[in-house]
């Protein structure tokens, strides 16, 4: 297997992809959700609930949503009336907003969100009926750690669903995605956020990220069963599943 290629929000010598991912959510998190829905014209909502769908197989009862953010994808997790779901992130400014979030939509009781990193989760052993991730396990610093411990902590026979972006094959979608995602999402993304180089650096981590195949490889030498996968919006992204 190749080495993977590093790609980090700000290539800093000094400092670690995981510091680097933190610091970048922290600035942009008050514009995050806005620039998430406008950048995908708002089909994130839709791969999520298709995604959830997928986890809702198991029935789970007890829910993690790792790299949460905001926590948009916990939310979506509660169509499948869980007793909980925790949202767990490395970045304490994209927390605080989902905190503020959960509250004015009055699910805070049933949504918690803890600081935490995705490697090395804070939580018990066989904990989880199911997990998610969504647009996350790219920004690992870690990818094979990170998804090592995300099967610690489910439960036997539970199931971990991972969204996460690719790179569409066929014409013309390939090649419209391409531009998109190479000038017109750093382009908003700079002026939007304030910070330049968070937005260059989401196409640059696509491109980077073992995805298709090369994932499902690393997911199974992992230890993952009955894995499968489901392109979306052709192409643009897929859905991974695998069950402990």
């Amino acid at each position: 297997m190749s080495e993977q290629k590093v790609v980090k929000p700000y290539n800093n010598e000094s400092s670690s992809k995981k510091e680097e991912v933190a610091e970048m959510f922290n600035n942009i998190s008050k514009r995050y959700d806005f620039l998430n829905h406008f950048l995908s014209l708002g089909i994130d909502k839709v791969w999520r609930k298709r995604a959830v769908k997928i986890l809702g197989e198991v029935s789970p009862k007890k829910i993690l949503d790792i790299a949460t953010g905001t926590g948009d994808f916990a939310i979506a997790a509660l169509k499948l009336n869980p007793d909980e779901v925790i949202g767990v992130d490395i970045s304490q400014g994209m927390l605080d907003v989902g905190k503020v979030k959960m509250k004015k939509r009055g699910v805070e009781s049933f949504v918690k969100m803890h600081l935490g990193d995705s490697e090395e989760l804070p939580f018990e052993t066989d904990c989880f009926d199911g997990l998610t991730v969504g647009f996350g396990v790219r920004n690992y610093q870690n990818l094979e750690k990170g998804l090592t411990d995300m099967l610690r902590v489910l439960r036997p026979e539970g199931k971990a669903v991972i969204l996460e972006f690719s790179k569409p094959k066929k014409f013309p979608i390939k090649q419209l995605f391409g531009f998109y995602s190479k000038y017109l999402i750093p382009l908003f993304g700079k002026y939007i956020s304030k910070d330049k180089r968070a937005y260059e650096y989401l196409p640059e981590s696509v491109a980077a990220f073992p995805e298709g195949q090369e994932f499902i490889d690393i997911m199974k030498r992992l230890g993952y069963k009955n894995i499968k996968s489901q392109l979306v919006s052709f192409g643009i992204a897929t859905i991974y599943s695998g069950v402990k």
